[in-house]
């Protein structure tokens, strides 16, 4: 298991970009969450196997059909036990 923390900018707020991640992650059965920041970024948090993140990172670079996405940050964090979904974290 696995857990990246991204940030994502470009136009991602008000595109749906929460709600399709989270639709996503449960497609694919990873946990975590997502949530809009104040600077105008998304947030995430996403864990599971290599394979499932990987998948989840490349949806994320791209987003929503809507979203523009200008730069995309990625970093390991450390992994959560308890984490049994992805919400979304308002």
């Amino acid at each position: 298991m696995m857990r990246k923390n991204v940030i994502v900018t470009g136009m991602v707020q008000g595109v749906g970009f929460r709600f399709s991640a989270q639709r996503k992650a449960q497609e694919l059965h990873v946990t975590g969450w997502v949530r809009n920041r104040a600077d105008g970024a998304v947030e995430a948090e996403i864990q599971g196997t290599e394979e499932q993140v990987d998948e989840m990172l490349r949806w994320l670079r791209q987003g929503p059909r809507g979203a523009e996405v200008g730069s995309f940050e990625v970093a390991d964090v450390e992994e959560l036990g308890s984490e049994k979904s992805f919400a979304i974290d308002r």
